[in-house]
């Protein structure tokens, strides 16, 4: 009989994607999300990360916590098919998993101590706020980019063909926004451009505004043809980081 584990975490990711939707299917798609892995103790001695500054990415392994617990599935209708087909869990990174682990490779910004905690800085994250992580690895460029490797239905990434514009108003938000979350304006539009919708949405009629939380900040958008068009950027209670024209 197979033996069983149990993990700790040893650090948490704080990122800004405080909400599923709006996520990256892949990191890399959005090289402005950005994330902090706070390493909890014991394992934030610095002898542990001696040489990490040494590699330029990093694997991540983590919990899908989001998920409810317990609630894998043999076959999962994964996005790039529309939500229209369905493939084995095991042929997908669906995070409906028996065990629920995700990994990510992910861009090292940096490393420093804050208040005595040990703080890992990265970029083009696809992970959301709060996850627990198990693991980092160094990614190695030698062993883990295989050249004839095939994708399966995955081969191409996605296409990002949506322009992304913003009103007046919405500009004018930003402004007062950026103070807080220099780049916000540049992660707006790579989230948006990479088109978060489900990929069936496009066929849906009757509903082109949707939303999305970042940070604590809430962006409203509306989809044209080939257009996406944010008119709405606010904090949460806040009336003046807001736009409504348009």
């Amino acid at each position: 009989m197979a033996r069983s584990f149990t993990f700790k975490p040893i650090g948490v990711i704080h990122s800004c994607f405080t909400e599923k939707f709006g996520i990256p299917r892949q990191p890399g798609l959005v090289p402005a999300a950005r994330a902090t892995l706070k390493i909890l103790p014991p394992h934030d001695r610095d002898e542990a990360f001696r040489g990490i500054d040494q590699f330029s990415h990093l694997w991540i392994l983590f919990v899908f916590h989001g998920n409810p617990p317990g609630k894998w599935q043999p076959t999962v209708r994964p996005p790039r098919l529309g939500g229209n087909r369905r493939m084995g869990v095991f042929a997908t990174r669906s995070g409906f998993r028996p065990n629920p682990i995700g990994m990510s490779s992910v861009v090292l910004e940096g490393m420093r101590r804050e208040r005595g905690q040990l703080l890992l800085e990265l970029s083009g994250v696809d992970i959301l706020d709060g996850t627990p992580v198990l693991d980092i690895k160094p990614y190695l460029p030698y062993a883990d980019r295989i050249a004839e490797a095939t994708g399966g239905f995955a081969a191409q990434p996605p296409r990002a063909c949506l322009r992304v514009d913003f009103t007046d108003a919405a500009r004018q938000a930003l402004v007062t926004i950026e103070r807080r979350y220099p780049g916000f304006a540049g992660l707006v539009t790579q989230v948006l451009g990479a088109d978060p919708r489900p990929a069936y949405a496009e066929a849906r009629s009757g509903r082109s505004e949707y939303g999305v939380r970042l940070y604590d900040v809430n962006v409203r958008w509306t989809v044209g043809a080939k257009t996406i068009v944010v008119h709405t950027v606010t904090w949460p209670d806040d009336a003046v980081a807001m736009g409504t024209d348009g």
